[in-house]
């Protein structure tokens, strides 16, 4: 964090995220996370101070976005000078008998709304009324704070115990199968080796460049290629969101048997679970009916608390024209593992990088044109946030179940979000109202999806 005296200016990227909510008065892009706490719940105002102390250790959360005449440079983060709690912690209550379906029902309606951009861009629900003695909190940040990895980071950081351990180090970008390195030559007086050395670096970074430009080429495709389908188009301003939990201990054992990946297992799950939607819509899948845009972090283990976007992209087509799960889920690894090693992932670094390099007036005009064209290729977003090892405490209370609340953008009228917490895996779905009166079914499909393959994994 600059010096008070500083000024400190968002990235281009960072604005992006605003650029995009502009080009469609449709869409709130805020992420958001529900905790749900043990109770009996505190006294609100008791609540309010201890959300309160701990919101003003953060920097970013008592600052306002201010941008400049034309855009003409990038938008400082400027301290709000009348910081008022009450215009962000808000109380609220669930219909008795406050079970999940009100809980999910309340979260859409409280994610609808954008934020207002004359204040700090978050906002806390303290929620009573949830069965079994219970109360939440449903916390609301901009996109153009931070990405999943870094806002769940400052949440867990809200807890009673600070951050601790998370599952970040698991699903690492750096342990992903990616594009080469290149080696530079190492001192030597040798001009035999010098040469061969240079070569080899040579080599490699051409080798780099060319993937990369492989890359971009299939993530352009990606965009404009894939048949109509009613899983894409444009989205109305009102959200559903749904929720399944399902326990990792039982995803680990299908990592085991069938050697796949975390993220492989989630992924051939949401496969599965859209799949049967094709179907109640009287839908074919196809083998390009579910391109997915598969976030991919390029967040170094130094830059954890920083407080901005560090993502990259991939764009698998899901298989959901497979019929047996189990091979849904070798066909996810396979694509997975040819989409990191195809250039995907360094083209969305190689174009953040290029975003940073441009005048920003150039390149939030550009950012808000392509955001707002009707893409057609890409169906829904799914993205992986490492969690918490161990529930976390809030005044002295367990909080018993985290959901997270992904946002929509780009026509896509689906968006999940993975996320480890404790010794579960919770995946929450947002969808566009009018799109998907079944996120309920979706939800489930996923869970079911997951016991199907924990069932395939038993050993015989």
């Amino acid at each position: 964090m600059a010096d008070s005296g500083a000024v400190e200016r968002m990235t281009a990227f960072d604005a992006g995220f605003l650029d995009a909510e502009d080009a469609d008065r449709h869409v709130s892009l805020a992420v958001g996370a529900v905790s749900v706490v043990d109770g009996p719940m505190p006294d609100f105002d008791e609540i309010v101070a201890a959300i309160g102390e701990k919101i003003t250790t953060i920097p970013r959360l008592r600052q306002v976005v201010r941008r400049q005449p034309l855009d003409l440079s990038a938008p400082e983060w400027v301290e709000d000078p009348a910081l008022d709690l009450a215009h962000h912690i808000r109380r609220a209550a669930l219909p008795h008998p406050g079970d999940d379906a009100a809980l999910f029902r309340f979260t859409a309606e409280a994610m609808e709304p954008r934020l207002d951009r004359e204040r700090p861009l978050w906002q806390a629900w303290i929620i009573e009324g949830l069965a079994d003695d219970r109360w939440a909190i449903l916390m609301k940040v901009h996109h153009c704070i931070a990405d999943g990895i870094a806002a769940m980071h400052m949440l867990a950081g809200l807890s009673d115990g600070g951050e601790g351990e998370s599952y970040a180090g698991a699903i690492r970008a750096a342990h992903e199968v990616g594009a080469p390195r290149p080696t530079l030559p190492s001192p030597t007086l040798n001009p035999v080796r010098w040469a061969r050395a240079g070569w080899n670096a040579t080599t490699a970074v051409a080798a780099t460049a060319a993937m990369t430009v492989e890359g971009a080429i299939g993530i352009l495709s990606g965009l404009v290629r894939n048949p109509e389908s009613s899983l894409n188009g444009p989205v109305t301003t009102m959200r559903r969101y749904s929720a399944v939990q399902v326990p990792l201990a039982k995803v680990a054992s299908v990592c085991q048997a069938f050697d796949v990946t975390l993220n492989d297992v989630a992924l051939a799950a949401i496969t599965d679970s859209f799949r049967s939607a094709l179907k109640r819509r009287g839908e074919e899948p196809h083998r390009d009916s579910l391109r997915t845009l598969v976030p991919v972090s390029v967040r170094s283990d130094d830059a954890r608390d920083r407080l901005d976007n560090r993502v990259s992209v991939m764009l698998p087509h899901l298989p959901v024209d497979e019929p047996d799960p189990v091979e849904q889920l070798r066909t996810v690894h396979r694509r997975l593992n040819r989409a990191k090693s195809s250039g995907q992932r360094q083209a969305g670094t190689a174009a953040v990088a290029v975003v940073k390099l441009i005048p920003f007036a150039l390149a939030t005009r550009a950012i808000r044109v392509v955001t707002s064209l009707p893409q057609h290729g890409v169906v829904t977003l799914a993205t992986n946030v490492p969690g918490p090892q161990h529930r976390l405490q809030v005044m002295g209370r367990e909080v018993v179940r985290m959901f997270p609340v992904p946002p929509m953008a780009l026509r896509l009228r689906t968006a999940v979000a993975i996320l480890s917490y404790g010794d579960d895996l919770i995946f929450g779905i947002t969808t566009d109202f009018d799109a998907f009166p079944d996120v309920d079914d979706l939800a489930a499909g996923i869970g079911a999806a997951v016991d199907t393959l924990a069932v395939a994994a038993r050993p015989l």
